[in-house]
Order: C-alpha cells, then structure tokens, then sequence
C-alpha cells in the first residue's frame, strides 16, 4: 500500500491567494480540483462533460 504522500500527484497549479489546482491518484488515475480562497478550501473529482470522472492513465 503506497503512503499517502506517494499517492498524489500534482500536475497543475494556478494562483496564490486564489489557489486551483488539479491532482492525480496514481492507483486509480482519478482526477481531483482542489480550490482553496483563504481559510476555505475543497476537493472534488473533475467531471467530464456527461459527468464522469476524468481518468488519466497511469505511468508505472
């Protein structure tokens, strides 16, 4: 099982009191947004048009 910190990747990023930024798990190659103004922040999967969960494929 891969540490948390092995899991995730980061392959986007915008922005510094405003942050977007776009992660990718590396077992499931499941996109995330993460969003963060301030004190607040969140996550969700990044949909594709019919909304489905965008998928890369994963490099070993």
């Amino acid at each position: 099982m891969a540490k948390i910190e092995d899991r995730f990747e980061k392959v986007y990023s915008q922005g510094t009191l405003n942050v977007t930024e776009i992660w990718v798990d590396r077992e499931t190659g499941v996109n995330y947004v993460f969003h963060a103004s301030g004190y607040a922040g969140g996550l969700t999967p990044l949909l594709d048009r019919d909304g489905k969960p965008v998928v890369s494929s994963i490099m070993g």
